[in-house]
């Protein structure tokens, strides 16, 4: 079981930047991958970045070169930093992780971008 506490979600003006924070409860070390996804009002959820134990990146076309993925191994802890945000990014954002016991996901935490 993996525990996971998203933060650093909120309220910002188009053009601006936010980083979301997602702690886990064990060593993400254990982790296959760890990531972000995202869900509009009305839509499906939606892969927004990943990164592997091993270090490949992955990220949605609609963020490339805006959003970067990375984590801080000693805090247990994986990051999503957003630049250049638009209306369109305004989402719930999840964090997941996958391991050998399964898929766990954050509570979400909610960004709107808006002026």
């Amino acid at each position: 079981q993996v525990q996971l506490v998203e933060s650093g979600g909120g309220l910002v003006q188009p053009g601006g930047s936010l980083r979301l924070s997602c702690a886990a409860s064990r060593n993400i070390f254990e982790c296959y991958v760890m990531g972000w996804h995202r869900q509009a009002p009305g839509k499906q959820r939606e892969l927004v970045a990943t990164r592997t134990n091993g270090g490949t990146i992955n990220y949605a076309d609609a963020v490339k070169g805006r959003f970067t993925i990375s984590r801080d191994t000693a805090k247990n802890t994986v990051y999503l930093q957003m630049n250049s945000l638009k209306a369109e990014d305004t989402a719930v954002y999840y964090c997941n992780v996958v391991t050998s016991e399964g898929s766990y996901w954050g509570q979400g935490t909610q960004v709107t971008v808006s002026s």
